[in-house]
């Protein structure tokens, strides 16, 4: 866990999810430890950065024999929250909603969707899997008799800031906003993630046709 008092940077939190993947895979193919320098060539890092991040949290190996996969795995997952049961809606069932709720594995990032809304009265009183479809005029209401965690936005842009100040009054802890605009809202304790597909595929676009200086461990 933490060390009490210490925050952890950004970078650190953002290469925790990496760690976790990749040894998941290593207790996949069967192995059982694995050392800093392993870890770090196959992730492309250095030994010396897994060593640091690890250390915001205690740190997990043994001097001469490195890390057991299925133990740090575990760690790693509980820092993440993985074993909270987290709880997440959907809001908007168009494409990327059906997409999300139909073949995202959220149970394996430790959240259960719980319900989905949208206003197309097609998709009402329908469901997608074991995921109830509501109208959205009833979210504060199921908002008032539901713990929900996290809000998935997957409305088109024009709706995003009004949907995700109700998730927020709702008392919604953080946002997944799919909805392609920066949020800022009225309740500075609501984390909001922002993910723009665009941005991921202009940095590519940029690293295919010039050379990058690779500062990730910086």
């Amino acid at each position: 866990m933490k060390k009490t008092g210490e925050k952890v940077s950004n970078a650190v939190i953002r290469r925790l999810p990496r760690y976790y993947r990749q040894l998941t895979e290593l207790r996949l193919r069967g192995v059982v430890r694995i050392s800093s320098g392993a870890l770090a060539k196959d992730m492309g890092l250095t030994a010396s950065q897994i060593r640091q991040d690890l250390f915001c949290f205690g740190g997990f190996g043994q001097q001469g024999y490195g890390y057991n996969v299925e133990k740090l795995r575990e760690e790693i997952g509980a820092i993440l929250g993985i074993n909270r049961g987290n709880t997440a809606i959907i809001l908007g069932v168009g494409n990327l909603g059906h997409a999300l709720i139909q073949n995202f594995k959220f149970g394996n990032n430790g959240f259960s969707v719980t319900a989905a809304f949208d206003v197309d009265d097609s998709l009402v009183g329908t469901k997608i899997g074991a995921v109830q479809i509501y109208h959205v005029d009833e979210l504060e209401e199921y908002l008032r008799t539901y713990r929900v965690d996290v809000g998935v936005l997957t409305v088109p842009r024009v709706f995003a800031a009004e949907m995700a100040q109700k998730l927020a009054d709702g008392g919604v802890k953080g946002i997944w906003n799919f909805a392609n605009v920066e949020l800022k809202l009225n309740a500075p304790d609501v984390i909001v993630e922002n993910v723009h597909f665009s941005d991921s595929l202009l940095a590519l676009s940029y690293m295919i046709g010039e050379p990058v200086y690779d500062e990730e461990n910086k």
